[in-house]
Formats: C-alpha cells, sequence, structure tokens
C-alpha cells in the first residue's frame, strides 16, 4: 500500500513541477494587436488585462477548450 502511495506523491509532485514551470516560463512580451489565429483586433482591455496576450478572447476559448479535450487522448 506505502508503494502506491510513494507513486501517487511522486506523481502529484512531478505535476505539479510542471503546471508551476508552465506559468513560471510562459513568455510576457509584447501583447499583439491583432489576434494572430483569426486576425481580428484584440481589444484594449484584454491586452491590458493579459500582458502577453496574441489572441482574442474568442480564440484563446477555443485553445483552451482544445487543449482541455486533447489532454487526455
Amino acid at each position: 500500500m506505502s508503494k502506491e502511495i510513494d507513486i501517487a506523491s511522486e506523481q502529484e509532485e512531478l505535476l505539479r513541477s510542471h503546471q508551476i514551470n508552465a506559468i513560471v516560463n510562459r513568455p510576457v512580451g509584447v501583447t499583439a494587436f491583432i489576434c494572430e489565429s483569426c486576425d481580428r483586433p484584440i481589444p484594449e482591455g484584454r491586452r491590458i488585462a493579459s500582458p502577453g496576450c496574441t489572441l482574442c478572447i474568442d480564440c484563446q476559448t477555443l485553445s483552451e477548450l482544445k487543449s482541455k479535450h486533447y489532454r487526455s487522448v
């Protein structure tokens, strides 16, 4: 039983480490004025609220839904 708990703890630690690294190492560059997916302008409020964004809110939402859906494949 303790072996399973150790394995689960290691997996949780690895997952947490990956999540922290994804946030810490994300590029925070210049915010785009045009969405790189649909070529529509990104509203000023979004650019201020999310520095470094390159997608409009609709494309970002779609991207997150796709990554969430295909993550378990």
